[in-house]
C-alpha cells in the first residue's frame, strides 16, 4: 500500500532555501533601509540629544561650547506664555478643523456617490483641486479676500454689513486661519470617504430597501458602520496635519495678532531661526508626542469598532 503523503523535507534542506529568500528581501528593502535610518532614524535621535542641550546658532562653529542640561529646555518651554498659548491654539486646530474637514469630505463623497454620478470626474477633480495647488498662491487670495478692503467685505457692504478687520482681530482671525485648512484639506478626506462608499456592495443597499430601510437608516446602519477603517485612516491623516500646521498660519498670519494663531510648529520655526537650537528640537518632540497622543487614542477608540 502507497501512501498519498508527499515526503516531508528535512529542515537542513530547507534552511537554503529560506536563506535565499531573506537575502532577496533584505536586497529589495534595502534603499528604504537606507534612506529611512538617514533621513528619519539619524536626524530623530540628532534632535532628540540637540533638545537636551544648550545648542545655539552661536555654537556652530566651536561644538565644545555646547553643554548638557537635562530636561531644563521642557521646562521652561511648558513655563513659556506664548508656548503655552501655541499648545492651545494648536489643539483648537485639531478639535474644530478635523471634524468639520471630515463632515465637509464625508457629505461631498455622499453626493458624487449617490446624487451628482454622471459628473462625478469632473467634480472629483474641482473639489481636490485645493489639495494639490500651490499655498503661497492660496494664501496670497485669502489674504487678498479677508483683508479690511478686500473681497469678503466688499460683499458685506452690498448688503448694509461693516465688514470686520478679518486677519487683524484676535477673535476672527483664528477662524480664518482654521477656514483655510478645512478648504485646503477637505479632497483629502473626500477621495478617501469616496473610495470606502463605492467598496460597500450595491447588494447590502438593495436589501435593506427592500426591508423597507429609508436613505438615514442606510446611511447609519451599513455606510458608517462599514466605512470605520475609512474614518479611523481619515481621522489619524488630519488629525496629524492639524498638529503640524504651519503654512496657514504663517502664510495668513504670521502667527497673530498677539500670538492668537501661532501653532507648535511654527513656534518651533521662530526659535530655530532666532539660533535657538535646543529649544527648537524640544518643541519638535513635543509636537511628536501630542501626534503620538492623539493616533493611540483615536486607534484605542475607533480600531476595535473597525
Amino acid at each position: 500500500m502507497t501512501s498519498s503523503f508527499a515526503p516531508r523535507v528535512p529542515r537542513f534542506a530547507q534552511r537554503p532555501r529560506r536563506a535565499r529568500h531573506t537575502v532577496v528581501a533584505w536586497v529589495f528593502l534595502a534603499p528604504f533601509a537606507v534612506i529611512f535610518l538617514l533621513f528619519t532614524v539619524v536626524p530623530t535621535i540628532s534632535s532628540l540629544a540637540f533638545s537636551l542641550t544648550d545648542l545655539q546658532g552661536t555654537d556652530l562653529r566651536n561644538p565644545f561650547n555646547v553643554d548638557f542640561i537635562g530636561i531644563d529646555n521642557y521646562i521652561s518651554l511648558f513655563g513659556n506664555k506664548i508656548f503655552l498659548r501655541s499648545i492651545l491654539n494648536t489643539l483648537i486646530f485639531v478639535v474644530v478643523g478635523v471634524p468639520l474637514t471630515m463632515l465637509v469630505g464625508f457629505s461631498l463623497a455622499l453626493a458624487l456617490n449617490n446624487g451628482i454620478r454622471r459628473f462625478r470626474g469632473p467634480f472629483r477633480t474641482i473639489f481636490y483641486a485645493p489639495v494639490v495647488t500651490n499655498i503661497v498662491a492660496i494664501a496670497l487670495i485669502w489674504q487678498y479676500a479677508f483683508n479690511q478692503d478686500g473681497t469678503v467685505n466688499n460683499l458685506l457692504s452690498n448688503i448694509g454689513l461693516a465688514g470686520p478687520n478679518w486677519l487683524g482681530d484676535e477673535n476672527l482671525a483664528m477662524p480664518v486661519v482654521i477656514l483655510l485648512g478645512i478648504w485646503r484639506n477637505f479632497g483629502t478626506a473626500m477621495l478617501l470617504f469616496l473610495a470606502g462608499l463605492q467598496a460597500v456592495p450595491e447588494d447590502v443597499y438593495e436589501a435593506a430597501s427592500i426591508d423597507g430601510a429609508g436613505w438615514l437608516r442606510r446611511l447609519w446602519s451599513i455606510s458608517l458602520p462599514l466605512l470605520l477603517p475609512t474614518i479611523l485612516l481619515v481621522s489619524i491623516l488630519l488629525s496629524t496635519f492639524y498638529l503640524q500646521v504651519f503654512d496657514e498660519p504663517y502664510l495668513l498670519t504670521g502667527g497673530g495678532p498677539l500670538n492668537s494663531t501661532e501653532s507648535v510648529a511654527l513656534y518651533t520655526y521662530q526659535q530655530f531661526g532666532f539660533g535657538n537650537y535646543g529649544v527648537s528640537s524640544a518643541a519638535s518632540f513635543v509636537i511628536l508626542t501630542l501626534v503620538a497622543i492623539f493616533a493611540i487614542a483615536q486607534f484605542r477608540l475607533l480600531r476595535p469598532r473597525a
